[in-house]
């Protein structure tokens, strides 16, 4: 045989070996960084970041094109190192050949990270990008929306809930509402309360139910000293909006107290109750109307049936303690203390 043939024969062989031998070296890696990659993910559903975070890290070790791997990697720790999250998907808007929807993804997550160091503009600017991709992308109006909120930029707002409105079609009466709730808090902005006033009212007749536009009337009823609409208006918002009603009860205690009616102030707790029985801002506060007209057994009677025990929030043991400090011993002060330290510790580790 030619010695020529017999060299280009044995190179053909060595070709052949090596691309067998790299498909089925190929073959057998994809599948393991796959059960990995699972496996991670079944983590993350069941609440175990840190074994989610060790096998994320393997997959990528054995694969840097996996591109997934990174992602949730860069997500999963962004609550404790959002700097490393964001250096994770940053590097991953410079790889080739990345899909539409997974550049998506990775816009997202960035928006995410710098959110989580309070860097918004630059939270901003990658919801921008994620919308260049993709101009009807729910999430990125939702949280620009969200971010415009935030900084009070009503005008945005709207704009913002329009196109989200539009594109799901979705009309609901209190977004009609909002819109002139956001509009009105420009013009009070801007010092013009007649206006403000006049968008707040509209609100109000486009969707009756809807507590926010009570809340800032009641506010501007406050600022001209018009405390029987405040309160009326205050509380309106508050059984409307029973999630935030607390943020107007010290509002409420003060003009009721103002105007001498502060004997009322029971009964708007006690109504609060009626609408949302777990209502622990309200639970507490009452129990200090309570103690402040001596009734000191009632008012240990409603913190002690409100306190959950498996629950880690300590605000009902602490206003046991108070409520206690008259009529227990120093021993079953010190059980109470020992008590909301457990508690505090218990919170601290979990």
């Amino acid at each position: 045989m030619d010695i020529t043939l017999l060299y280009l024969a044995l190179a053909l062989i060595a070709i052949a070996g090596l691309i067998i031998y790299y498909f089925s070296f190929k073959g057998a890696h994809k599948p393991k960084t796959d059960t990995l990659f699972t496996e991670a993910l079944n983590a993350m559903v069941k609440g175990d970041k840190s074994k989610a975070a060790r096998l994320l890290r393997d997959v990528v070790k054995q694969d840097s094109d996996h591109i997934m791997a990174y992602l949730q990697l860069g997500n999963i720790i962004r609550e404790d190192h959002p700097s490393q999250a964001i250096k994770i998907h940053q590097s991953l808007t410079v790889r080739p050949n990345i899909s539409k929807e997974l550049k998506v993804d990775i816009h997202q997550a960035l928006a995410l990270d710098y959110e989580k160091i309070n860097q918004f503009s630059k939270a901003k600017n990658e919801a921008d990008q994620v919308l260049q991709i993709e101009k009807r992308n729910i999430w990125a109006l939702q949280y620009l929306l969200f971010l415009s909120e935030k900084e009070e930029n009503w005008d945005q707002a709207v704009g913002l809930t329009k196109q989200i409105q539009k594109i799901t079609g979705k009309h609901d009466p209190d977004d009609l509402a909002r819109f002139q709730v956001y509009k009105g808090l420009e013009k009070l902005k801007s010092g013009f309360p007649d206006e403000a006033r006049s968008f707040f009212n509209k609100a109000l007749k486009s969707s009756p139910d809807f507590g926010l536009p009570y809340r800032y009337l009641g506010d501007m009823f406050e600022q001209i000293r018009d405390l029987v609409k405040a309160v009326e208006s205050w509380e309106s918002f508050a059984v409307r909006d029973i999630k935030n009603a607390s943020k107007v009860f010290g509002k409420i205690e003060s003009a009721l107290f103002d105007l001498g009616r502060y004997s009322e102030v029971e009964n708007f707790y006690r109504r609060i109750l009626e609408i949302d029985s777990s209502n622990f801002e309200a639970i507490i506060r009452l129990a200090n109307v309570l103690e402040e007209k001596g009734e000191d057994g009632a008012a240990l009677s409603l913190i002690e049936d409100a306190i959950d025990p498996q629950s880690i929030d300590v605000r009902g043991e602490i206003m046991k303690l108070k409520l206690s400090l008259t009529t227990s011993t120093p021993v079953e002060l010190s059980h109470q203390i020992d008590s909301i330290l457990e508690k505090l510790s218990d919170a601290k580790d979990s």
